[in-house]
């Protein structure tokens, strides 16, 4: 398996030589700058590419995350055609560059939601966090959203309410802050009455809907994608549930086969996040890894440990609920199939999703989820049952 590492360009506080004293040889990486909807010049992904292919480390941008979509393509609104033309522009600037890995998500407005950022661990170090009752009361008192009481169980809402009553307003501010740092692009967060506007966009766009918007997408992209040699592969919904009024359509098993169904080419794809798989109780992960192994093109490995109410925290690698082994032995055993069957491209590229703010980590303020020491530690535990199973060369599954 290919290893590799997230990596924001010109806004990471971690540098390419410090990248690559980890061990990944994949950058994963993306053009943040351009606005969404707008086509990436070929010379501008080349100039990142030589960026990275001329430091002289032995590091490639082997996969794109992400390659944006537009709201108004998940909303069905205003001029559709001019922006999958664009997509596919940029997906053909992409493949001319050489880059044929796009991991994007199909999340509406928000890309994750976390309620806290800096909650700390046993030993040590801190952890994203999703708080059910902070969740529940930051829709209740301070979004307001009337249709929020049905979205939450009773005990959750008065724990909510508890919270709301005994918090200031520097806890709520930071409250805010945490759950705008799940926005997508470069910057654009928004206070409540931002907020609000914003979700009004999405206002009668149910499931069905979504699905739809997503199916559309799907057909003006994979025929392209197939032409082109490429691979897209879907990031699931994180948190796998509905949030804030907006539907999620990438939370389960079930929700990936109805996407695999719309265009059954090798080119639609899955990137296997367990993390974000994780944090649902329904959803055995490694199941779905052996489910679904011939589209998995990318994985996000980390993982979770879930708490009755709804609430969750990012686990060390190796801990939390998922068989981390098992599901490295589902990944490892499919490259195994595609090496058999000749397939120039059999190495599935993953990267340590996420990780513990560790040592010095929080000095560097680096992206959430994204420090240097608590990736590497994810990306050194994992590499270690990587090499066991191959180095057992059995199945395991």
């Amino acid at each position: 398996m290919i290893e590799s590492w997230r990596w924001y360009g010109p806004f990471d506080k971690i540098r390419l030589s410090e990248i690559a004293q980890t061990g990944a040889s994949g950058i994963v990486t993306a053009l943040h700058e351009i606005p969404y909807g707008e086509i990436w010049p070929l010379d501008t992904i080349r100039n990142r590419q030589a960026e990275i292919d001329n430091a002289g480390l032995g590091l490639h941008w082997n996969v794109v995350e992400s390659l944006p979509i537009h709201e108004n393509i998940k909303r069905g609104t205003g001029d559709l055609e001019r922006l999958f033309s664009n997509y596919r522009q940029s997906m053909a600037n992409l493949a001319e560059a050489g880059i044929h890995t796009i991991c994007y998500n199909f999340m509406p407005l928000i890309d994750w939601t976390r309620t806290r950022l800096d909650a700390p661990v046993k030993r040590g170090g801190s952890s994203l966090r999703f708080d059910a009752p902070q969740m529940a009361a930051f829709e209740l008192f301070m979004l307001r959203r009337q249709e929020a009481e049905a979205d939450y169980p009773e005990e959750v809402r008065r724990a909510a309410a508890n919270w709301f009553q005994s918090s200031d307003e520097t806890a709520r501010t930071t409250l805010l802050k945490s759950i705008m740092s799940g926005l997508p692009g470069a910057f654009d967060r928004y206070d409540i009455d931002g907020l609000r506007s914003a979700l009004k966009n999405y206002e009668g766009i149910d499931q069905d809907e979504l699905r739809g918007n997503y199916a559309r997408f799907l057909s003006e992209i994979i025929p392209a994608a197939d032409d082109l040699g490429m691979r897209f592969c879907v990031h699931p919904d994180d948190p796998p549930r509905d949030i804030l009024g907006l539907p999620r359509i990438v939370s389960d098993a079930d929700d990936i086969g109805w996407i695999m169904d719309q265009q059954k080419s090798l080119a639609n794809g899955l990137t296997l996040c367990s993390g974000s798989l994780g944090a649902n109780p329904a959803n055995d992960v490694p199941a779905i890894a052996r489910r679904f192994a011939d589209r998995i093109h990318f994985a996000h490995l980390r993982n979770v440990a879930k708490e009755p109410d709804g609430s969750f925290e990012e686990a060390p690698h190796l801990e939390g609920d998922t068989d981390m082994v098992s599901l490295a032995a589902a990944l490892v055993a499919e490259e195994r199939r595609r090496e058999a069957e000749g397939r120039a491209d059999w190495r599935i590229p993953w990267r340590p999703d996420h990780g513990h703010e560790l040592l010095n980590d929080a000095e560097r303020a680096n992206h959430p989820g994204y420090p240097l020491i608590g990736r590497m530690r994810g990306l050194a535990e994992l590499r270690g049952v990587m090499a066991a199973l191959g180095h057992e060369k059995v199945s395991y599954v």
